[in-house]
C-alpha cells in the first residue's frame, strides 16, 4: 500500500473538485497569496562618504524576512528593477519596511526609508495590467523627510502573477545572490533535431602515394563528435564505388560542418588521407518525402607540409554524393516506449493538434534528506516535466521535506499515444555547490495520455520510487493535478487509424541498430544544449528524464519481461486448460453444451464470425464495470524491483565497461552463460520442430515422406467426395470424445511427427 497511488482532494479551482469552474487559468493548483515588492530605481540620493558619492542598495524587510538588492558603486541614480515575493502564510508583521542604505566598510549608513501598512496594499488579479510603480519620498528614522526618492510597486497577488518566476522568494532567504538564478522556474525548448543522410556513391581520379599497390579506399565522415565510415570499396582502383548511406543527428542552429575524408588503408592501423571536403549544413537540401535529391560532385582538397607550412594541392580528385536533411522522420531522442512526441521534423508535415494537456504540480511530502548541511539532513527540491519539445522546471523550494510548488503548465497535444514524464530532483547548486556537484534524483512519474479520460481532472498522489544498489526505495510522494482537454473528438478518434511514426519510417525504414545509435546521439545533443541554458537543466537530469540507460542489460528487467510474456500467454494457457477439461468430461453438462454449440456452428458456419465478435463485445461491456479509474504508475512488483537479489542490482548499476573486480565479473559471466545456455536450448528445440515440418516433403526420411504423401492423396480423395461439414463434425466429435475412448499414450500423428528427422544431427 505504501507504494500505491492515492487519490487526493486538493482545494483547487477546477470544476471536477469544487463543483464550480473558475475562469482562472490557474485552476489546477491551490492559490498561494504573495506580497510583491518591485524595487525599480532611485534618484537624487545624497552622498554619504567623503567624496560625496554613495554605494546604494535597497533592503526590503517584513518581520523576520529580509531581501537585499545588489549595490552600485558611486551612483546617485541607481536602477535595480528587482522583485521580492513574501508568502502571505508566513507574514507575521503588519508593516512593510523598505530601506535605502549606503554600503560602507564598517557599518552601512541609512539614506532613507519608506513604510507601508499591509492593510492598505492593493490586490491584483491577472489578467489585470501590472501595477504601475510610483515615486515615494524617503524618510529618516524619525519620520522626517530625507533627501532622495525611490520608485516602487507594492501589491498582493498569487503565483499566477507575471512577476512570480523572476521574484526573489522569502523562503529562499539563505540563498546567495549568485545562486538565485539556479532556483528560479523556467521553460526550456529542446533543440530542433534533423537526421542527415549522406549517400556516398563514388570517387574519381584518386591519387594514392604508393602507386605500386591496389588502393583499399573508404570514406570517413565527421559531424561534431559523431564519426562514421563506409566499408572498404570492393573495386580496388583509383575510381572506387560504395553507394552506402551514413546517418547523423544534428540540431538547429547548425554549428559544425560535415567533414568527409577519403582514406586509403595502407597498413594494419595506418590510414592515409587522399582528400577532404567540408560541407556547411545550412547549404544542404531539405527533403520532406522519399523522392531522391540531386546528387553532386565535390572536389577533394589535400594539404601537405612544405617547409613547415601547410599548403593546399589543387588536383582533380572528386567525390560523388547525395546529401539531404531528412524532414520526414521523427528524430527519436527518448526511449520508444515512453515517447512524448511522434511528429516529423518538418513543420509542414505536422497534423493539427487534437487537444491540450494541463499539469498542476501541487506539492510533495515525505521527501528523504538528500544531503547534509551544518550536520543535518536537507533537501532543496524542484520538479522537471517533459512533454514534446517543451521542458519545464519549477522553482526550487529550499530546505523543505514538504515543498509546495503550486505551478501550472500547459502543452499542445498532437497524439494521445504519448507519455508525459515528471521528475523530482534535489538542487545541488543552491549553496554555491562546487562545479562537480550533481542534482540528485528523487524519483519520477510517467503518465500515458491515452489512459486519461477527456475533460476529467485527475488529482492523485504518486509514489516517488528510485532503484538503488540496496533495493527499491520510496523517497516521498508527489501530488499532481492533470487534465486532458480534447479539442476535436473526430480528429482524436481518427488518429487511431494513422501509423504511430511518420510515413518515412515505413517507406525508408532505418535498421534497429541505426535507430539505437542515432537515439543515443540525439540524447547527447539534447542534454548538451539544455545544460548550456541559464539556469542550466543539468546533464544528469536530462539523461534521467530521457531514460538514457534503459537499453543496458539488467537481470531484474529480463525476469520482469519474461513474466510479462507469461502474463500475456496466461490467457491462452487458461483456454487450453479449459478445453482439456471439456475434452476429459470433467463437467459433463458443460461438455454437452459445447457439443450442441459445436454442432450448430458446423451446420450454420456463417454464424462463426458473428458469434466470435458478439462474444468479444460482451466481454468488453462486462469489463467496463471494472475499468481502471486511476492513471497507471510505477509498479514495483511488475518491475521485480521488490524481490531483486542485491548482486543483480549491483550488476545493473555497474558502469559500462565494468568497474567490478575480476572474480565478481567471472561469476556474473558464468551466470549469464548458464542462462544463455537455456535460451540456446529453447531456440534449438524451436528450430528442430520447424525442420521436422520441412522434412515432411523433403524425402530426408523416404519412408516417412512416402507415408505422408500417401495420406495426403487419400485425404484429398475423401475430402473431394465428403461434404466439409460432415468432416468437421466427425473431427470435432472425435476430439471431444469421452475419456473411456482415449489412451494415455500420445496419438499417432504426434508419434509420427516426433520421429521425423531434423538437422540437429548435423550440428557440431
Amino acid at each position: 500500500m505504501d507504494f500505491a497511488l492515492k487519490e487526493t482532494s486538493p482545494k483547487i479551482g477546477a470544476g471536477a473538485v469544487t463543483g464550480d469552474k473558475l475562469s482562472s487559468t490557474y485552476d489546477l493548483v491551490e492559490q498561494m497569496q504573495y506580497l510583491y515588492v518591485r524595487v525599480v530605481k532611485a534618484k537624487d540620493l545624497p552622498g554619504k562618504d567623503v567624496t560625496g558619492g554613495c554605494d546604494p542598495y535597497v533592503e526590503v524587510k517584513l518581520g523576520n524576512y529580509k531581501g537585499v538588492t545588489k549595490h552600485f558603486e558611486k551612483k546617485n541614480n541607481p536602477e535595480w528593477n528587482q522583485v521580492f515575493a513574501f508568502s502571505k502564510e508566513r507574514i507575521q508583521a503588519s508593516v512593510l519596511e523598505v530601506y535605502v542604505k549606503d554600503k560602507d566598510v564598517v557599518a552601512d549608513d541609512l539614506i532613507g526609508r519608506a513604510l507601508f501598512d499591509l492593510n492598505e496594499i492593493p490586490k491584483r488579479i491577472p489578467p489585470d495590467s501590472p501595477l504601475a510603480p510610483q515615486w515615494y519620498r524617503l524618510e529618516d528614522r524619525k519620520g522626517d523627510k530625507a533627501k532622495g526618492e525611490l520608485m516602487l510597486a507594492v501589491w498582493m497577488g498569487t503565483q499566477a502573477d507575471e512577476a512570480f518566476p523572476e521574484a526573489w522568494h522569502s523562503d529562499a532567504a539563505s540563498v546567495g545572490p549568485d545562486a538565485v538564478a539556479s532556483i528560479r522556474s523556467k521553460v526550456y525548448l529542446s533543440p530542433k533535431l534533423w537526421y542527415v543522410r549522406v549517400n556516398v556513391i563514388e570517387a574519381q581520379d584518386l591519387v594514392p602515394n604508393d602507386k605500386s599497390r591496389f588502393p583499399e579506399v573508404f570514406v570517413k565522415a565527421m559531424l561534431g563528435n559523431q564519426a562514421l565510415r563506409t566499408r572498404i570499396s570492393q573495386s580496388k582502383t583509383i575510381n572506387p564505388m560504395w553507394n552506402e548511406d551514413l546517418m547523423f543527428v544534428v540540431a538547429e542552429p547548425f554549428e559544425e560542418p560535415l567533414v568527409l575524408s577519403v582514406e586509403d588503408r595502407v597498413g594494419g592501423n595506418k590510414d592515409e588521407t587522399l582528400g577532404k571536403c567540408v560541407i556547411p549544413l545550412h547549404m544542404v537540401q531539405r527533403r520532406l518525402d522519399h523522392r531522391p535529391v540531386n546528387s553532386r560532385w565535390l572536389n577533394l582538397e589535400k594539404h601537405v607540409i612544405v617547409d613547415g607550412e601547410k599548403k593546399e594541392i589543387k588536383f582533380a580528385s572528386r567525390i560523388h554524393l547525395r546529401i539531404c536533411l531528412e524532414g520526414g522522420y521523427h528524430v527519436l531522442d527518448e526511449s520508444t516506449h515512453y515517447s512524448s512526441d511522434l511528429r516529423p521534423t518538418a513543420k509542414q508535415l505536422w497534423r493539427p493538434s487534437i487537444g491540450i494537456l494541463e499539469l498542476g504540480i501541487l506539492s510533495a511530502h515525505g521527501l528523504m534528506p538528500m544531503k547534509t548541511k551544518d550536520g543535518r539532513g536537507t533537501t532543496d527540491a524542484y520538479c522537471v516535466a517533459k512533454y514534446g519539445q517543451k521542458w519545464i522546471r519549477t522553482r526550487t523550494i529550499v530546505d523543505n521535506f514538504m515543498p509546495r510548488w503550486n505551478e501550472q503548465y500547459t502543452w499542445e497535444v498532437f497524439d494521445t499515444s504519448t507519455v508525459i514524464t515528471v521528475g523530482v530532483f534535489d538542487n545541488g547548486h543552491v549553496h554555491g555547490g562546487a562545479g562537480g556537484a550533481r542534482d540528485a534524483r528523487i524519483g519520477k512519474v510517467r503518465i500515458r495520455l491515452s489512459t486519461l479520460e477527456a475533460d476529467r481532472v485527475y488529482t492523485h498522489s504518486y509514489p516517488l520510487l528510485v532503484l538503488h544498489p540496496s533495493g527499491v526505495k520510496k523517497t516521498g510522494e508527489i501530488q499532481l493535478a492533470l487534465r486532458f482537454t480534447c479539442s476535436s473528438l473526430i480528429n482524436m478518434l481518427h488518429m487511431y487509424s494513422h501509423p504511430l511514426l511518420p510515413k518515412m519510417h515505413y517507406i525508408h525504414p532505418l535498421s534497429v541498430i541505426q535507430l539505437d545509435v542515432l537515439r543515443h546521439q540525439a540524447m547527447q545533443i539534447v542534454s548538451t544544449r539544455l545544460s548550456r541554458a541559464e539556469p542550466p537543466l543539468r546533464k544528469e537530469v536530462v539523461e534521467y528524464m530521457l531514460d538514457v540507460d534503459s537499453h543496458m542489460w539488467s537481470m531484474r528487467r529480463s525476469k520482469a519481461n519474461f513474466f510479462r510474456i507469461m502474463g500475456v500467454l496466461s490467457g491462452l494457457i487458461a483456454v487450453g486448460k479449459w478445453f482439456d477439461q471439456i475434452c476429459n468430461w470433467r463437467n459433463p453438462l458443460t461438455t454437452i453444451l459445447i457439443h450442441i454449440l459445436f454442432i450448430i456452428l458446423v451446420l450454420y458456419p456463417e454464424l462463426i464470425l458473428p458469434t466470435i465478435f458478439l462474444y468479444l463485445f460482451l466481454i468488453g461491456i462486462w469489463n467496463y464495470r471494472w475499468r481502471p479509474r486511476h492513471p497507471p504508475h510505477m509498479d514495483t512488483r511488475l518491475s521485480h524491483a521488490d524481490a531483486a537479489h542485491p548482486d543483480e542490482l549491483d550488476e545493473e548499476f555497474d558502469t559500462f565497461p565494468t568497474s567490478r573486480p575480476s572474480d565478481i565479473v567471472r561469476m556474473r559471466y558464468d551466470r549469464l552463460r548458464s542462462i544463455a545456455g537455456r535460451v540456446q536450448t529453447v531456440i534449438g528445440d524451436l528450430a528442430t520442430q520447424g525442420e521436422r515440418f520441412q522434412s515432411l516433403l523433403s524425402w530426408r526420411d523416404p519412408r516417412a515422406t512416402t507415408l505422408f504423401v500417401t495420406f495426403c492423396l487419400i485425404a484429398a480423395l475423401v475430402l473431394y467426395v465428403t461434404p466439409f461439414q460432415v468432416v468437421a463434425l466427425l473431427a470435432g466429435i472425435y476430439i471431444l470424445r469421452h475419456p473411456r475412448f482415449r489412451h494415455k499414450l500420445p496419438s499417432t500423428p504426434v508419434n509420427f511427427f516426433r520421429r521425423l528427422p531434423a538437422r540437429s544431427d548435423s550440428m557440431l
